[in-house]
């Protein structure tokens, strides 16, 4: 049934089973490459397939034209525990500079509401797709992260640290998605008609380059184990048989393997059906899932204009060279290690690396247009 987000707020036995679907593919038919791709067509099938009476939820994270994009981690936690908010408020709905796909989407909240997620992506370059790996960055904030942006000043780097080594931070800071489940279907093509008989692609001139027995990955489903193990390291479960890879389309061109020359391949759906079959017992069998202490479910992220008014005047602070007494980047500072003082924190580091030196511009002549920006 279609999801209806009012029933997050229904006691556990009465509300129905929820499950996500996601298809984390880039490519969408409404922009480059201007062809739907194999996982949304495995997504549609598996939400046809699950029983009728759970709400079943599903999105697309392929990349479409005009539309917002999932913006990337900015590594609050590396800084402290306690400045990475649950859920993330390094960005927000509808937000014109920034745009971003997770707010917009009302990811947070719908990965909250559901009971069991399921991805189902394409290996890329020997690992997860890049819409997957940025939605998992953001969702470092479910280990962990503060739920409460008041107890921080909404982003002071500085009360940040001074809470997480406080008695407070440690019964605010825990896996806010605990107990839910997770399943991976993963599928490739073995470089396609790429490789020649040896195993290396047939382009490479120098073929020593390249060494078959030393690919990283024994059992392909590996390409995805860092997501696997952020989930699980987040008090996600991740059943060993329901994290699953199939192999189909090599030796074949690309244009060949497209998602209806997939549904040709009985191996291919056998191997599929199994695997939403396999979820969908489990799902069942654990049952539903309490929400936790923290919810994002409910979570408005609006503008933080006055809230925001503290971080911009420390960030003018730091690019004039005055850094809160104390700080992280007083200290860097004092050691010189990053450098980091400047008016033009967009430049590129190689034009602000040159202009600390001293060193002129080099001539308009003969020099690309970006190399011509030095002063």
């Amino acid at each position: 049934m279609q999801p209806d987000d009012r029933n997050g707020n229904l006691p556990l036995a009465q509300r129905p089973f929820r499950v996500l679907l996601i298809s984390g593919s880039n490519r969408r038919q409404y922009n480059c490459p201007g062809v739907d791709s194999k996982s949304r067509t495995l997504m549609l099938r598996m939400a046809d397939r699950l029983p009728q009476d759970w709400e079943i939820d599903l999105e697309d994270l392929g990349n479409v034209y005009g539309r917002s994009r999932i913006q990337s981690c900015n590594a609050c936690v590396s800084t402290s525990m306690a400045l990475c908010v649950w859920p993330c408020n390094c960005y927000r709905p509808n937000d014109h500079a920034e745009p971003d796909l997770m707010w917009d989407l009302d990811m947070y909240a719908r990965l909250d509401l559901a009971d069991a997620w399921a991805f189902i992506a394409p290996i890329n370059w020997y690992g997860a797709t890049s819409n997957l790996k940025l939605m998992f960055d953001r969702l470092v904030c479910m280990n962990g992260g503060n739920p409460d942006e008041d107890t921080i000043q909404h982003k002071n780097p500085e009360i940040a640290m001074l809470l997480e080594r406080s008695p407070q931070w440690e019964e605010m800071s825990r896996n806010h998605l605990e107990s839910r489940t997770a399943a991976f279907f993963c599928y490739g093509d073995a470089g396609a008609d790429e490789m020649d008989v040896d195993g290396r692609p047939k382009l490479l001139k120098n073929k020593s380059y390249f060494d078959p027995e030393q690919e990283p990955f024994e059992n392909d489903r590996d390409s995805y184990a860092a997501l696997v193990w952020q989930c699980r390291f987040s008090g996600i479960e991740v059943p060993d048989h329901l994290w699953r890879y199939v192999e189909f389309g090599r030796n074949e061109p690309y244009s060949e393997n497209q998602a209806e020359q997939m549904i040709t391949r009985q191996n291919v759906l056998a191997d599929f059906d199994s695997w939403v079959d396999a979820f969908a017992n489990f799902v069942r069998e654990k049952g539903k899932v309490p929400p936790g202490r923290y919810r994002a479910f409910g979570v408005k992220r609006g503008n933080p204009m006055f809230k925001e008014i503290p971080v911009a005047l420390r960030e003018i602070r730091l690019r004039l060279g005055f850094a809160p007494a104390g700080s992280s980047p007083q200290k860097q500072a004092e050691l010189n290690l990053n450098r980091d003082i400047t008016l033009f924190p967009k430049d590129s580091e190689r034009n602000r690396y040159y202009r600390l030196k001293g060193i002129a511009r080099p001539a308009e002549q003969g020099k690309s247009k970006d190399e011509g920006r030095f002063k």
